[in-house]
């Protein structure tokens, strides 16, 4: 039998204040009602349950077999929604030892999560940040499941359903090695594809992206001879060889041993984004994480 249907707040507050107090009159008391008003409720409630729920005693009410079983449950559940309904508290960063999980492609290690390590590490030093690896066709699941925390992702091709908040628009820049003898100027869209050209294909084993879509447009083709899954690879190929790439500028920016010059055609960036479920919204903890990584860049 469904009993929840026929059941309101009161009768439940009510019923947990008798099983604690086992008289009717000490009840009422402390829940600022009349005895007669607790004693319908208590009518209201042995009727739901189909059981006494409390028998007179010599002294007080002893409670039945049946209001022995709900007592437990009903105070683990009562204090339960307290808790769920009382006032947030603010989060201090630097009492707190919460533990982020976040989702990042080496890229967006780089480019997003180190520059708001140190930040992170003074203002909240109890505070644990576990970066796994992100694979997109998984981010709706482990975010709605609250395996993840935080996405980082492009704008382009993120779930629908999810909060997103935009961090930079990046740009790609042809870099080479420092002393690359090809890139002493920039070169011209023919010396561009003669190059030798690395690529990160994240899916793995993709010799095309964006600058590739660019040269199709006006009929060209480029030398792609090397196709890798992560960034760092890439710049540490292009430091010691004589291969191009194209690559974000952010990572790009001081990069030792690296020539960085504009490319010979315009090439469509993109949006990074940051993404988040709904569950983690409201959360004054993951709030401020997310604010503190807008803040750093």
């Amino acid at each position: 039998m469904n009993n929840f249907s026929r059941l309101d707040l009161n009768l439940l507050v009510t019923l947990d204040t008798l099983l604690a107090e086992r008289n009717v009159t000490r009840a009422a008391e402390r829940l600022n009602l009349s005895q007669p008003s607790v004693s319908v409720q208590l009518a209201r409630l042995r009727e739901v349950f189909a059981d006494p729920l409390l028998l007179p005693a010599q002294r007080g009410m002893r409670p039945t077999a049946r209001a022995d079983e709900l007592r437990e449950p009903l105070r683990e559940a009562l204090e339960a929604l307290g808790r769920a309904v009382a006032p947030t508290r603010p989060f201090d960063p630097a009492e707190a030892s919460t533990t982020w999980r976040v989702a990042a492609a080496d890229y967006a290690e780089s480019a997003i999560l180190l520059p708001a390590l140190a930040g992170l590490r003074t203002a909240a030093p109890n505070t644990r940040l576990a970066v796994v690896e992100a694979v997109p066709s998984r981010m709706a699941r482990q975010l709605e499941s609250g395996e993840l925390d935080l996405f980082f992702h492009t704008s382009v091709g993120a779930p629908p359903g999810l909060h997103a908040r935009v961090l930079f628009n990046e740009r790609y820049v042809l870099v080479g090695r420092a002393d690359h003898p090809r890139l002493k100027r920039r070169p011209t869209l023919a010396q561009f594809c003669a190059l030798e050209h690395v690529v990160v294909s994240l899916a793995g084993g993709g010799f095309t992206g964006p600058t590739d879509e660019a040269l199709a447009e006006k009929g060209l083709a480029r030398r792609v001879v090397l196709s890798v899954p992560h960034f760092l690879f890439m710049m540490s190929t292009v430091a010691s060889t004589d291969m191009v790439a194209m690559l974000p500028e952010r990572l790009a920016r001081g990069a030792a041993g690296l020539r960085v010059v504009e490319a010979p055609l315009e090439v469509p960036g993109y949006e990074m984004a940051m993404l988040w479920h709904e569950r983690r919204h409201r959360d004054p903890a993951h709030k401020w994480l997310r604010e503190q990584i807008v803040a750093s860049l």
